[in-house]
């Protein structure tokens, strides 16, 4: 593991520690189960959708947004999104780097009526359950930080709470732990981004994609910029693609991404556009 991926991973599982010192977990469970119903993830029958980002700031590239305030900035960008054509949203959780909070997901979830997924480090169950409660419909799991058995159960605790569970890939190594939920509904994400010097390797998404199983939605994560990016990857047979940094930093985020996801479905493997 990278000294980054390690560094998110011991904050997160402090993060997970607290969340189970301050509450039990019946009392955790039980408004999991109350929340308002988790919104499905509905894929276009065109071939190519884009999990929309939103975020605040990235250790790559700093602070995002200026100095808009962070809630307002969220609810507007998650808003944008979806009069842009957005299968979901997805909203940095991690405070430490990103300059997340949960209490963005949940002002995201209560905006829009598309699916939210918590993208964040998480490494304890107990997290799936706090994204539920917090009105979290997806969760992104990755496979570097998880044994077998815990993304196994990790997986399984967001599909019985009727989320969708997007499990991250970083290079071949990871696949090994990500087989044990190839036979649930999950989608494989393949993140293009070098965890040692943080720049996007162009061949990942290319060399990932022919040794991932063609039963599952594949997601393109990272260094998808322009409508060229998003043909590329749907071209490979990527399913969906997860686009962040580029739609925060643009003057028209909802242009750029209905022009991404038009390209995409422009070349889509198998789409009907």
């Amino acid at each position: 593991m990278t000294d980054f991926l390690s560094e998110m991973a011991a904050n997160s599982r402090l993060r997970a520690k607290g969340v189970r010192d301050r509450r039990d977990e019946s009392e955790l469970i039980a408004r999991a189960r109350s929340a308002a119903p988790a919104v499905a993830l509905e894929l276009s029958p065109a071939g190519f959708d884009l999990i929309a980002e939103s975020k605040l700031a990235s250790p790559s590239e700093g602070r995002l947004t200026g100095g808009r305030e962070d809630l307002t900035t969220v609810v507007d960008l998650a808003l944008s999104y979806v009069a842009a054509g957005a299968a979901a949203i997805s909203v940095l959780t991690e405070p430490t780097r990103f300059d997340g909070h949960l209490s963005h997901l949940t002002s995201a979830a209560t905006a829009v009526e598309l699916p939210v997924m918590r993208k964040d480090f998480l490494v304890d169950p107990i997290q799936v359950l706090e994204a539920r409660a917090a009105g979290a419909s997806g969760v992104l799991l990755i496979a570097r930080i998880l044994e077998r058995g815990l993304l196994v159960e990790m997986t399984d605790l967001a599909l019985s709470h009727g989320m969708f569970v997007l499990v991250e890939l970083f290079e071949e190594r990871d696949i090994d732990v990500a087989t044990s939920v190839f036979g649930r509904d999950v989608l494989i994400g393949v993140n293009s981004r070098d965890l040692e010097t943080l720049r996007v390797d162009g061949d990942r998404h290319a060399r990932l994609a022919s040794q991932l199983p063609s039963h599952l939605p594949l997601v393109a994560e990272s260094g998808l910029l322009t409508p060229e990016d998003a043909v590329r990857v749907s071209s490979l047979g990527y399913r969906l693609g997860l686009v962040g940094s580029s739609l925060v930093a643009s003057p028209d985020p909802a242009s750029l991404l209905s022009d991404m996801v038009q390209a995409g479905r422009a070349v889509a493997v198998g789409g009907d556009s």
